[in-house]
């Protein structure tokens, strides 16, 4: 056996043969898997095999549609067989918001360029004969739907990685990984100790064992899963006699999806009355067993499936597959490189491993071998999870998401498994002021603030929702008297050492500001992606605040940490820095009214250390609601007397509270963007708008420089605009076509509802050159095309002088 390789891969399920075959693929010869039994052991070699397209993140659609396109690749460079059938797949719809999910969907699709569309009642009888189509409206098709043979599309993908040098040990354990100094990791195996460069967790089942061994915890939990195998279906054997395949039925209706498997049928369920499995840890003899089966969690499955196929009644059972497969708690996979951790990587939580176990072994490869990948991953960068997140809370989110695989999944909906599990020092305050709650990385936040007998629920909507009235109420406070929120929706950073601000210089695109001031800067990764949208504060000669979006606080903190150079000390204070924002145009007088300190002569982007009430703060002029405001930081054992003094000080002024509903329409005012929407690393800085806080004239080399510079020159060949659109009841959510003279040109990357300027608003890409004030276009919602506008004035004040003044 080999005693030393560049990177040692961990688990010899699809997913890690994938990751091998690729990382082969980019030129990574001295590549080694280890399989402590057989290559499929686990949770591929029971696999039921479908694959599809269809996911709400376009991202992970699209490495779908690279998945199930790379089987024939495989199969042509090994010779082998993939066991393909691309026999096409319809998702039923039984209601209007069922239809309005899938009409979403497709209208997604038009500009990713996936062929799928919509069917009515009457097509899908055609499509999918064995449908009992009663009660159903309409449905998805895709034609790239289809199954395969798990266990010979793992050993293609195996057969390949060997083929381009790579070495696949079998029935050796890994039993420890141990970090030596220099960041490399000895990997001890039962048939002796490998010294590699690179670890990559692709344990599957095992994964959380695997990562334990390294002092790392994977939220991930592994969940039972049953399917059923019928005898021969008559209609079935009818189909295969006449030389054709019944394609896939996904029902979500029943929690089902259906596929031909021989002459029969298999179909598989999402039951609700599901159950984890291994909840104190995966067995390590556990391998090419089968769970004992368990009709009675799936006893009203097969109850609705036998009316929605009635094929089914009569067919007998040949064979129960009832196994375990592991889910991440949204159900996405965890990949990347592990925050705070060096040269260790995540390959996990792959639960439809022969839809994604292609585009994730791609990202992954793409990731080591060339230090980013060419599209946004952060739906299933394993970051995307903080040091916060536990077993205790991953277990019913797991079971959530299971229960919900196909269900409807709405824009505004907020799940309640493991809530609230963290909260700030005011949610009994904001508790009893009448919140709705949201929650963002495991924190609770207000969404918005019910009135008197306004239900303490919204609704879950593809149009707009109960929370309407609300937000438009908290809206006019903060543009007609003033608005208070809490800034812990904010990452936030302190940075400080005597090389802090040569290291900003280097890792952010912007200027670094002067004691006193702070700055607007992107942050670039080395092909000039946008990675970061951050606000730069300079408190002193070597300190500095950074804020950025709070969910990515691990994404930017593992960047940070990656780049840190002497002299240096970098802080992640999110949860022990809050505060709160006062927005509005009595918002000065509030503040002033707070503190002995004179704020008149306080300009717009100053940042100041003073006093309010008996709370020490770090105030910084800026505001993302556009309109003047001011951040107030304090820590967090003074949040509440710091309240007490602002809300106290804010009644005589109209002051009222707001939330993320509020805060989403007021910055659609001014067509500020927002991460992870409009700034993501699927885009660049030139694109979206913020090259123009890029300091091209500092001296010395940034991040991304030549990049951005080379952008610059050439010009972006698409760019971010704002549209006013003619909607009636239902804004842009994300992801849906412009349309320009019969063809799809762009798409929207978010919208909304302006309550100060009563217009529905978009953000989203057009070609450049047909870019200019005016445009007339239509935006795809809900399939029904409406008129939209290109504008460049912002709604609110457009001169900026309220904001600046």
């Amino acid at each position: 056996m080999k005693t030393t390789t560049r990177v040692a891969v961990i688990g010899g399920g699809v997913v890690g043969c994938s990751v091998l075959y690729h990382l082969t693929k980019l030129g990574w010869s001295d590549v080694l898997l280890l399989e402590r039994s057989e290559l499929t052991s686990g949770s591929t070699w029971h696999a039921a095999g479908g694959f599809h397209t269809l996911n709400g993140d376009t991202n992970m659609a699209a490495l779908q549609g690279y998945t199930i396109r790379l089987y024939k690749e495989l199969e042509e460079i090994t010779g082998m067989s993939c066991g393909l059938h691309h026999v096409g797949g319809v998702t039923l719809a039984d209601n209007q918001d069922r239809f309005d999910m899938l009409v979403a969907e497709r209208a997604k699709h038009r500009f990713m360029g996936l062929e799928t569309e919509i069917v009515s009642p009457e097509e899908i009888k055609k499509i999918a004969p064995v449908t009992n189509i009663d009660g159903i409206i309409g449905g998805l098709y895709d034609p790239l739907d289809g199954h395969l043979d798990p266990s010979g599309t793992t050993h293609a993908y195996a057969k390949a990685a060997r083929m381009g040098g790579a070495t696949i040990e079998t029935h050796c354990m890994v039993q420890e990984t141990n970090q030596r100094a220099d960041g490399t990791w000895d990997v001890v195996t039962n048939k002796g100790t490998i010294h590699a460069e690179h670890i990559v967790n692709a344990g599957g089942l095992w994964a959380r064992e695997v990562a334990a061994m390294a002092g790392v915890y994977m939220p991930l939990h592994p969940m039972e899963h049953q399917y059923i195998v019928t005898d021969e279906v008559p209609m079935i054997a009818e189909i295969i006699d006449a030389g054709g395949e019944h394609p896939h039925v996904m029902d979500p209706a029943g929690e089902s999806y259906l596929r031909q498997e021989g002459r029969g049928l298999c179909i598989g369920f999402y039951e609700q009355p599901c159950k984890p499995w291994a909840v104190d840890g995966t067995p390590w003899g556990f391998g090419h067993e089968l769970l004992q089966d368990d009709f009675d969690k799936i006893e009203a499955s097969i109850d609705f499936a036998y009316k929605r196929f009635p094929a089914l009644e009569a067919a007998g059972v040949k064979s129960v597959i009832h196994g375990p497969f592991t889910f991440a708690p949204d159900g996405n996979p965890l990949v990347g490189p592990v925050p705070g951790m060096r040269n260790y990587w995540s390959a996990c939580a792959v639960m439809a491993g022969f839809s994604q176990g292609g585009g994730v072994g791609l990202m992954l490869a793409q990731w080591m071998v060339e230090g980013e990948c060419e599209r946004d991953t952060f739906a299933m960068d394993c970051a995307r999870f903080g040091n916060w997140i536990t077993p205790g809370y991953t277990r019913p989110k797991v079971i959530e998401n299971y229960q919900k695989r196909f269900s409807v999944s709405y824009p505004n909906e907020e799940l309640p498994a493991a809530r609230p599990f963290r909260t700030t020092p005011m949610n009994d305050i904001f508790d009893g002021m009448g919140a709705v709650w949201g929650a963002q990385y495991g924190m609770e936040i207000p969404n918005y603030f019910a009135k008197g007998d306004e239900p303490r629920f919204e609704t879950p909507s593809f149009r707009r929702s109960n929370a309407f009235e609300a937000t438009a109420r908290e809206v006019k406070a903060v543009r007609e008297a003033v608005g208070i929120n809490e800034v812990h929706n904010f990452g936030k950073y302190r940075i400080r050492g005597k090389n802090a601000r040569a290291w900003l210089d280097r890792i952010m695109a912007g200027r670094v500001p002067a004691v006193g001031r702070l700055s607007l800067t992107p942050m670039l990764s080395p092909k000039g992606r946008l990675i970061g949208d951050f606000t730069i504060s300079c408190l002193s000669k070597d300190e500095f605040q950074l804020t950025a979006s709070y969910g990515s606080q691990a994404y930017h903190m593992r960047w940070f940490l990656q780049h840190k150079e002497h002299g240096v000390a970098v802080e992640n204070i999110s949860d022990t820095l809050n505060g709160f924002q006062i927005a509005g145009p009595k918002a000065r007088e509030v503040l002033q009214a707070c503190t002995r300190q004179d704020i008149s002569d306080m300009r717009f982007m100053d940042v100041r250390r003073m006093s309010v009430g008996m709370a020490d703060c770090i105030i910084q002029r800026v505001s993302y609601t556009g309109d003047l405001g001011y951040e107030i930081y304090c820590d967090l054992p003074s949040q509440r007397a710091l309240w007490s003094t602002l809300w106290s000080a804010g009644q005589p002024h109209g002051m009222r509270p707001f939330g993320m509903r509020a805060m989403m329409s007021l910055r659609l005012d001014k067509f500020f963007g927002s991460w992870l929407s409009e700034f993501s690393p699927d885009y660049t800085a030139a694109e979206t708008g913020l090259d123009r806080f890029i300091s091209f004239k500092k001296p010395g080399d940034f991040i991304g420089r030549a990049a951005a510079e080379a952008e610059r020159d050439a010009g972006p060949t698409r760019k971010l605009c704002a549209f006013e659109v003619d909607a009636i009841d239902a804004d842009v959510n994300a992801y849906e076509p412009i349309w320009l003279e019969g063809e799809v040109v762009g798409f929207c990357t978010s919208g909304g509802f302006s309550h100060y300027a009563q217009k529905s608003i978009a953000q989203g890409f057009v070609p450049t050159d047909r870019a200019v004030d005016g445009l007339e276009v239509e935006i795809e919602i809900l399939g029904q095309m409406c008129k939209a506008r290109l504008v460049t004035d912002p709604l609110f004040d457009a001169d900026g002088s309220r904001m600046r003044g």
